[in-house]
């Protein structure tokens, strides 16, 4: 039995794009935080189970999603993403197989604005996504997580699509979000930023982006993430250094 999770928030605007395209599994599970709009419902329509929780952050969250599956497959996806019909034959084949692994990797496709980005940081972004329910947990610092898997971990060669942010100003809005929560973790562990962070990093990670691993390939919008991954390395560790307001964790 193949299960498929999400954690959910205000995603109405998405959520049916992303429920049609796991409809082939023989559960899906919502759990939502709280949302406002027509999320919970218009889940349900689809025939979700939706748990309806509180947030106690990403990591939390998505074993409390994990813990609700019935399967003994689980496969987590966000709202902004898509199982392409690619990767739901390849899941199919990889849990009904002779030897399968305990877990795999999904190649992410991400769609910045409408443009899927084939180069770079950004592709094939690598995530362990499906596992067996009992060998597998969520990690991570908020708002970055990962799901460890015990035993056997195999690659799948198919697509997760994924659309991360509805505009320029919701990517913006996200790296302002996340470096903050970023920040508050490394602060609260002891970290310091010094020179060498605040002028080496943003230039690497933008080099790093554009040059060595070719986003120049994807054309302007490449131009463009490379950019604001450089951006958000800055704020990240200009908020670690204490020289942008850190709200306390």
């Amino acid at each position: 039995m193949l299960s498929v999770v999400l954690i959910t928030r205000d995603e109405a605007d998405r959520i049916e794009a992303a429920l049609d395209s796991v409809a082939f599994a023989d559960e899906v599970v919502v759990v939502d935080a709280g949302s406002t709009d027509a999320t919970v419902a218009l889940a349900r329509a689809r025939g979700a189970r939706v748990v309806e929780a509180d947030w106690p952050g990403h990591v939390a969250q998505k074993n409390r999603a994990w813990a609700e599956a019935r399967g003994d497959w689980v496969l987590s996806i966000d709202a902004d993403e898509r199982v392409t019909p690619a990767l739901r034959a390849a899941v199919e084949a990889a849990i009904r197989g002779p030897a399968p692994a305990d877990g795999y990797r999904l190649k992410r496709l991400n769609v910045w604005l409408g443009t899927p980005l084939r180069h770079g940081r950004w592709y094939p972004d690598r995530r362990v996504r499906l596992a067996r329910k009992d060998r597998a947990r969520w990690e991570g610092d908020d708002p970055h997580d990962h799901l460890v898997v015990t035993g056997v971990v195999a690659d799948l060669d198919a697509d997760l699509e994924h659309h991360p942010y509805r505009s320029l100003a919701d990517h913006l809005a996200t790296v302002d979000r996340y470096t903050t929560r970023s920040a508050q973790v490394l602060r609260a562990r002891g970290v310091r930023a010094g020179w060498g962070d605040l002028l080496v990093r943003p230039p690497w990670a933008f080099l790093r982006a554009w040059v060595w691993e070719g986003g120049w390939r994807d054309g302007v919008p490449g131009l463009v993430v490379a950019a604001i991954g450089a951006l958000y390395t800055l704020l990240k560790w200009a908020r670690v250094r204490g020289w942008v307001s850190v709200p306390p964790a």
